[in-house]
């Protein structure tokens, strides 16, 4: 037995028997997404149930159902306080709940994601990590897999590091690991993935989509969001050449992309041939794409959407999606009628760095209407927080057409969003001037 073997197993233990080490009161860090370990959580969730655990917080962003079904129900809100960095319908949920029971709603850190890491190290001090990651390889490295985001410097902050490792999870490359030193205790668990099934697209996603591929040049560097407007997107590029992939969020749509040729990664000034992200989220075949892929890399979120790391990535594009785009340009991409519905995520990061870079483009799209075509998403002033600042926003989309913002005046921007309104609202939007009707 080799000595990280012996010690890999001097840390192994059951999941009951790892979350003995989190003290009451500890500042908890849950991985994102698709690397929330579901054995560990369970065990969490019981310990607080019984009562050993009365006071600590969760620090995180995106909680899925693993989360939702144990350390996040809501009788155990009280005992294991969410502090969420980035709302899903886990956290919506919630927060209906307790608008039930004239609560409070579920907590929210406001911040850009590509400052996550020094936040949860630096200024809360999260004391543990808990995380999925794939087996340790020969040289005693566990890959964060799917999740390097903010795992990989935490893991190197905490003071402890709870692993669950489960032979499903994807090993990838870049700056991805976490050394068998750092890990406090080992929980074996080999439970499918969970997967995020694609949302089904409207006629109005297909229409944005194929607006924005028609913006897109060959050899361009992108970035997508999450959603239908993104997959729209890259269902819409299968015609073009030589793009490249410098993303936060690495999605089935983009891989399908890289499969069929048109992402090769050719055209990049930093990490040619290569596609970069920082987190993954989609399918089992997917993740079967992302194991041992030697033209993928996942590097911490501080790096990959670093604004000035972004800008080096020529004919960089960022397509992102919006809630509400007010008559300046403005956008709200995490408030629904009041209520947190996710949050600034990396939307910023990726709008300053692709405005940065030499030939680049920051598109922002969203549908013209909602509720059923009754609401307008274009406003005259937004009714939640700014995500995306006039100063900063490049061009938006709707289904009805593409408004090229940057260096107009107020008044010309008026103009240019009305003309991409819903047709029945464009006179409502004319007769505001822009003001709060």
């Amino acid at each position: 037995m080799t000595a990280h073997q012996t010690g890999y197993q001097s840390r192994l233990m059951s999941a009951e028997q790892a979350v003995t080490t989190i003290p009451d009161g500890a500042k908890i860090c849950m991985a994102l997404g698709v690397a929330q370990p579901p054995a560990i959580l369970q065990a969490l969730a019981a310990r607080a149930e019984a009562g050993e655990i009365r006071e600590a917080s969760l620090f995180y962003l995106l909680s899925t159902a693993v989360a939702g079904q144990s350390v996040l129900r809501r009788e155990l809100n009280h005992c294991l306080r969410p502090m969420s960095l980035f709302h899903s319908a886990v956290e919506r949920r919630l927060d209906e709940l307790a608008a039930a029971e004239q609560a409070d709603p579920i907590d929210l850190i406001p911040t850009a994601f590509s400052r996550v890491p020094h936040m949860l190290a630096n200024t809360i001090g999260v004391d543990t990590l808990i995380t999925q990651v794939a087996p340790m390889d020969e040289h005693g490295e566990f890959s964060l897999g799917t999740n390097v985001d903010y795992a990989w410097r935490t893991a190197r902050a905490a003071k402890r590091v709870i692993v669950e490792v489960n032979a499903n999870m994807p090993r990838t490359f870049g700056r991805s690991t976490i050394p068998l030193s750092a890990v406090t205790a080992i929980v074996e668990q080999n439970t499918p993935l969970t997967e995020i099934p694609a949302v089904p697209r409207r006629p109005e996603d297909e229409a944005i989509g194929a607006i924005i591929a028609r913006l897109i040049p060959d050899g361009a560097c992108l970035q997508m969001g999450i959603g239908a407007v993104p997959e729209a997107v890259c269902e819409a590029l299968r015609g073009h050449r030589n793009l490249g992939i410098h993303t936060e969020l690495m999605t089935p749509g983009l891989a399908m992309l890289m499969q069929s040729g048109v992402i090769n990664n050719s055209r990049k000034k930093i990490h040619a041939g290569k596609s970069i992200f920082t987190f993954a989220m989609g399918t089992l075949p997917f993740y079967r794409f992302l194991d041992n892929n030697p033209e993928l890399e996942a590097h911490p979120v501080d790096y990959v959407n670093d604004p000035g790391v972004i800008a080096q990535n020529p004919d960089m594009v960022s397509v992102n999606a919006t809630l509400e785009v007010d008559l300046d340009g403005a956008c709200n991409s995490e408030v629904v009628n009041g209520r947190q519905y996710s949050a600034s995520g990396g939307q910023l990061d990726f709008v300053r760095g692709a405005s940065a870079a030499t030939g680049g483009m920051s598109i922002i799209a969203c549908h013209s209407t909602a509720c059923g075509g009754r609401v307008s998403r274009i406003v005259p002033r937004l009714t939640g927080p700014v995500t995306t600042p006039r100063n900063d926003v490049h061009v938006i989309v709707t289904e009805h057409g593409w408004a090229d913002l940057r260096g107009k005046s107020l008044a010309q921007r008026r103009k240019a969003l009305i003309a991409i309104a819903h047709p029945q609202f464009r006179d409502w939007l004319s007769a505001s001037g822009g003001h709060v009707v």
